[in-house]
């Protein structure tokens, strides 16, 4: 079964600052909970993402567990839109896809997860019991720092 996780937030700030930050893989650390212990394992030269850049990482779920997570940039829509993919992780398919949108005194940005779980009907029900509320809590912590660094009062 795919899944799927819409969010979308509104920041007062202008398209290029917000695209400069969501294309910049040094800012994903910063915007992931810290319980997660995420690390980007790449450095970059161009702190602006392409497509087909790969970024590699480890990052701590459940229990502790570190495991490794591959993401392939597939398609990228200056200042419009860009696909990322996991090509190595725990999910069976994870396809996120972020939206930027122009609108008076700021920008939308919009974020749409498809995903699937591997193990069959034990992915199902890891998925009811714990992923779903977790990527919740996450995209919750991610949204409230987005808030703090995008919705700066310089642009009020």
């Amino acid at each position: 079964m795919i899944y799927k996780l819409e969010r979308s937030q509104f920041f007062k700030c202008d398209l290029e600052e917000a695209w400069a930050f969501f294309t910049d893989p040094n800012n994903l650390a910063t915007i992931t909970p810290d319980t997660l212990n995420f690390k980007v394992l790449d450095t970059f030269d161009k702190p602006e993402i392409y497509e087909g850049m790969i970024i590699n990482y480890h990052v701590t779920p459940l229990l502790g567990v570190r495991l490794s997570w591959k993401t392939r940039i597939m398609e990228v829509v200056p200042h419009v839109s860009f696909i990322d993919n996991q090509e190595k992780g725990p999910y069976k398919l994870w396809r996120h896809k972020h939206e930027f949108f122009a609108e008076d005194g700021g920008v939308r940005v919009k974020d749409t997860v498809q995903y699937a779980m591997p193990f069959g009907i034990l992915g199902a029900v890891a998925h009811k019991v714990i992923v779903k509320k977790k990527l919740r809590e996450i995209f919750d912590y991610r949204q409230d720092t987005l808030e703090k660094i995008l919705n700066n009062p310089k642009y009020d």
